[in-house]
């Protein structure tokens, strides 16, 4: 007992912690940026999300790899005249190199280095929005009941029209039987609608097969040429490479007849124009609430109007029932939209900047084994 005690020394007097490695484990990217908007520091998690190696990115400008209208300048320019943390939410980057990204952004000034500022860009997971949806979708059945007292109510009327459409087919010319047949083919299809199921509820699931998109989007383009958007420009840029989605027809004309009706409301009467894109998300795959494993949705379709944009004060409610910035809109175009993709497997989505308001579905592929 009288040779003493031997001392025990905490581990962490004796190791050396990198601050490179400590960077490195975050799962944050981590950007740091000089007065002049030179990259100075990335860490793991950013080489990623810029991607471009650390090396590559040193001395790069960030306005380089992001557009300069994009609100991340702006947040900077923020921080730098105020001297302070500002954070933002939901931002939403695009850029050629890092393609679109959903984020929320934290930027700190560096005390002895006010122009100097560390960027974390935390990434949203495509599971929010999913989320959200799943909230919708509860607040879409609350419409069930008295969508079912009207269907009868609404097939009426269409028996009326069909008829009426019939008669003026045996006296019209070849040019204008077209249309005629295209009157018929769309009262049916919203008879078929009415009759299958209520769009709100969740009764028996609907029929579901090999549907070409590009069909789908061609309905709808003539639909909205021949009504509501003949004073409209329309552009239509589309991936003939894509393959088949695993949907019901029907339904997916809905859902796109519906965001291409709201974008000819949102477009200028002068001037106005609507853009359908289709493109393959090659490797793009989303965490769902609930489950370990992860949703493949490559195939994306978006919707674009060169209108003033949605209002601030219905942003965070676009997709509930009964919202609506029309005098004499219903409310439920988007909440049937949001019900309809979500019985998909999909994900709609919105951005708004620069007065283009952009409508973006994702949705998974057929597969023969999902019909098995």
């Amino acid at each position: 007992m009288g040779k003493g005690v031997a001392t025990l020394t905490p581990w962490w007097r004796h190791t050396e912690i990198d601050s490179d490695a400590i960077l490195n484990a975050l799962p944050t990217a981590i950007v740091v940026v000089d007065g002049n908007n030179r990259i100075m520091h990335v860490n793991s998690a950013g080489e990623q999300f810029l991607r471009g190696s650390a090396q590559y990115l040193q001395d790069k400008k960030i306005t380089d790899l992001l557009p300069t209208d994009s609100p991340f300048f702006s947040l900077l320019r923020r921080v730098r005249s105020l001297g302070q943390v500002i954070s933002e939410y939901d931002v939403t980057l695009e850029s050629p190199r890092i393609g679109t990204r959903f984020v929320n952004i934290q930027a700190t000034p560096l005390p002895e280095h006010p122009e100097t500022v560390v960027i974390a860009f935390h990434q949203r997971s495509i599971a929010n929005k999913i989320d959200r949806q799943l909230t919708h979708r509860s607040a879409a059945r609350s419409v069930s009941a008295m969508a079912a007292m009207l269907a009868h109510e609404i097939k009426n009327p269409l028996s009326g029209i069909r008829g009426a459409a019939q008669l003026i087919e045996q006296n019209t010319s070849p040019d204008d039987r077209d249309l005629t047949r295209l009157i018929c083919d769309e009262v049916d299809r919203i008879c078929n609608l009415v009759d299958r199921m209520d769009p709100f509820s969740d009764g028996s699931p609907v029929e579901r097969d090999a549907v070409n998109i590009h069909q789908v989007l061609d309905r709808v383009h003539q639909l909205a040429k021949n009504g509501f958007g003949s004073h409209l420009h329309f552009v239509t840029d589309f991936d003939p490479s894509l393959p088949p989605v695993l949907g019901n027809r029907d339904q997916l004309v809905q859902v796109f007849l519906n965001l291409v009706k709201n974008a000819a409301e949102a477009a200028p009467e002068s001037g106005g124009e609507v853009t359908m894109e289709t493109a393959y998300q090659q490797g793009v795959r989303f965490a769902v609430p609930g489950s370990e494993s992860r949703v493949h949705l490559p195939l994306k379709v978006t919707i674009t109007d060169n209108g003033d944009g949605i209002p601030d004060d219905l942003k965070a409610h676009l997709f509930d029932p009964f919202v609506t910035s029309k005098p004499s809109g219903s409310g439920l175009g988007l909440a049937m939209v949001a019900k309809i993709i979500d019985d998909h497997g999909g994900v709609v989505e919105y951005t708004n900047k620069s007065k283009r308001t952009t409508f973006r579905v994702m949705l998974p592929v057929f597969k023969d084994e999902a019909l098995s």
